[in-house]
């Protein structure tokens, strides 16, 4: 299959992570300036305004985490909080259906796994050519799914 992305491959919202990344620094950077400015606040004051733009930012920081993460051994899919490793054979399904918010990986166990790396937010078109590109590499590369023919019945 020559349409497979070569690997390592790394599937991720970058225009939604840059939009976040320049908004965290954007807010932190005005949210530090008012607070040096104001002339009547003390110390405790400014303080407590420059760790507000600091939590905000980080908050902006975490949502613009995710990633997905395809190697020749698995993927490493990358949430907000959380990473989890999966091998190839763990991937029954990608699935990006219309109105979803990112792609959800049907996992061998019987569970889903959101993948928010991949996501139509803003770049809707990449994120579909995303999703098919990752559905491609667990395709080619599972060894969790039946090989049955195409005139063989899969009921």
């Amino acid at each position: 299959m020559s349409d497979l992305p070569p690997l390592p491959v790394t599937f991720r919202p970058n225009r939604t992570r840059a939009v976040l990344l320049t908004a965290g620094v954007a807010i932190f950077v005005v949210i530090t300036t008012i607070a040096l400015l104001l002339e009547h606040l003390s110390p405790g004051e400014r303080l407590s305004f420059v760790v507000t733009a600091a939590l905000l930012a980080g908050v902006l920081f975490l949502l613009s985490r995710p990633k997905v993460v395809a190697d020749e051994s698995g993927v490493t899919v990358v949430n907000i909080a959380g990473r989890r490793r999966l091998d190839w054979a763990e991937i029954i399904q990608v699935n990006l259906r219309p109105g979803d918010p990112w792609v959800f990986l049907n996992l061998s166990d019987g569970t889903s796994l959101p993948a928010l790396g991949i996501q139509p937010g803003i770049a809707k078109q990449q994120a579909i050519a995303d999703a098919r590109a990752l559905r491609a590499l667990a395709e080619a590369r599972s060894t969790a799914r039946p090989t049955t023919g195409p005139d063989e019945d899969q009921g």
